[in-house]
């Protein structure tokens, strides 16, 4: 359904809408890629793995933003295309209590960091929970939160 960037005060806020919240998520973390590089100039030609759980589905799409800052930053790597799929699973604390966490397992595609290729924007430090809402609203799906530039 769409991705764009909302008005803040100081930093940049980033939307993904779609059909399922899947859909949203990688549509959120398109439109946060976008604020920092032109993700046209991005080959997604190599695949990378991630897992990831969270208390809530906000709380899960930051981890989610903030992983792909953390491989854009550590790992020199960029990606333009997201496959993800949201789930429930229950885990045992360290006191034995059983707690139901939001996963997210999803499939990141792009490539290793070329300062010949990529034209790089605004620097985009972290997702943050300003603004935070994962889920439906007026019949369609939607993830967003506030970026710190």
């Amino acid at each position: 359904m769409g991705r764009e960037h909302f008005e803040h005060k100081a930093d940049i806020g980033v939307r993904g809408r779609g059909h399922t919240l899947e859909a949203a998520f990688e549509e959120c973390a398109l439109s946060m890629v976008e604020v920092f590089v032109d993700t046209s100039r991005i080959n997604p030609k190599k695949a990378h793995k991630i897992e990831l759980e969270g208390t809530d589905n906000g709380a899960l799409l930051v981890s989610f933003l903030n992983e792909l800052l953390f491989l854009k930053d550590s790992k020199k790597r960029i990606y333009s295309k997201f496959r993800v799929k949201l789930g429930k699973e229950h885990k045992v604390d360290e006191k034995g209590n059983v707690k139901e966490v939001v996963t997210l397992k999803g499939t990141l595609f792009g490539e290793k960091i070329n300062f010949n290729k990529h034209v790089f924007r605004t620097d985009v430090k972290a997702a943050t929970y300003s603004e935070l809402f994962a889920g439906e609203k007026n019949k369609e799906f939607i993830a967003q939160c506030v970026v710190d530039v």
